[in-house]
């Protein structure tokens, strides 16, 4: 073999070599087509709002359409099943709140692992909630509810968003901590419950303070107290529920998820478009309006704080005997 014949072999062989890093040098990076949010709630809700809100950012971040998906039903368990099973290609991410943590523990076989099949990619937004009232049934203050529910045992009731859900699980362990016989009435999202707080068909209900701030400013609803820690900056004249004397914190939170396999660069790209969409001037325009925190960090802290929900509504559900029957 002479010297030609030789170099050429060899070049050959080296653009051969080289065919796979050339290959993978000019795939399309992710993402290279639309983009699905699957929202497990109905349209027109919290979680859809700051899905939707988020997703017009991501959209630009991303350089792809972003496509919210509703796909409510079992109380949001049809939803994140059809992400935990979907191909993990980065092509869908389910928007979970309160519920994910709190089905953990009360529904006793769910077709998805919640640790397992599915990974925490970004915290989005949060509403903080305030318990409140109907102006007819005269309470005031979390004294006059102790007063009044001691005087008819099993004759006031609170509503909620459904079974299992953050309104359902506060009221829950305010029953417990403060010593009360309430009846449960759970309904199919907030608005329906709402609309018979403000009837007066039901006593007191956990709301998120975006959808009961305008009520409770007209005095349609009579704030008894905002479920935080401190006073809230969305609503610094309501005391809250800790000065009273039962501390609940309560509130209804947002954040993204993907099928377990999706590759660590999917994700860790997903959670930096998903914090620089919060901090669009837009989102937080329309947040801070809204009275909706804007949460963000890593995957890690995402999945630390999944972790302590769990613990958290776990503990409510089985010192309640709490069900999907009530």
């Amino acid at each position: 073999m002479n010297a030609l014949s030789r170099r050429t072999l060899l070049q050959a062989g080296a653009a051969l070599g080289a065919w796979p890093l050339l290959a993978n040098a000019q795939s399309p990076a992710w993402p290279d087509k639309p983009v699905r949010l699957v929202v497990p709630f109905p349209p027109g809700g919290t979680t859809d709002f700051v899905t939707r809100l988020v997703g017009t950012e991501l959209t630009k971040a991303l350089g792809q359409p972003v496509i919210v998906d509703n796909k409510p039903g079992a109380g949001t368990v049809i939803g994140v099943d059809f992400v935990a099973k979907s191909t993990p290609d980065g092509g869908h991410f389910v928007t979970v709140a309160n519920s994910f943590c709190a089905n953990a523990t009360l529904v006793k076989k769910l077709p998805y692992d919640t640790l397992k099949d599915l990974r925490p990619v970004a915290l989005m937004g949060m509403s903080e909630h305030v318990l409140a009232t109907h102006p007819g049934s005269g309470l005031k203050t979390l004294d006059d509810l102790r007063a009044a529910a001691k005087a008819k045992p099993g004759g006031l009731s609170y509503a909620s968003f459904g079974n299992g859900t953050s309104a359902h699980l506060s009221g829950a362990l305010l029953a417990q901590q403060m010593g009360l016989d309430l009846v449960h009435v759970p309904y199919k999202g907030q608005g329906p419950a709402l609309t018979d707080l403000l009837g007066g068909q039901v006593t007191v209900m956990f709301g998120n303070w975006p959808e009961f701030r305008g009520h409770v400013q007209s005095g349609k609803l009579v704030a008894l107290g905002m479920a935080t820690k401190q006073r809230s900056a969305f609503a610094p004249d309501i005391p809250t529920l800790a000065e009273q004397g039962v501390p609940i914190e309560s509130n209804s939170w947002n954040g993204l998820l993907a099928p377990a396999a999706t590759p660590d660069a999917v994700v860790q790209r997903m959670n930096a478009a998903a914090n620089q969409a919060l901090a669009a001037p837009a989102v937080k325009e329309a947040f801070a309006k809204g009275g909706i925190a804007s949460l963000s960090g890593t995957p890690a802290q995402f999945a630390d704080f999944i972790k302590s929900e769990i613990a958290k509504y776990a503990e409510v559900i089985r010192k309640g005997n709490i069900s999907l029957e009530g």
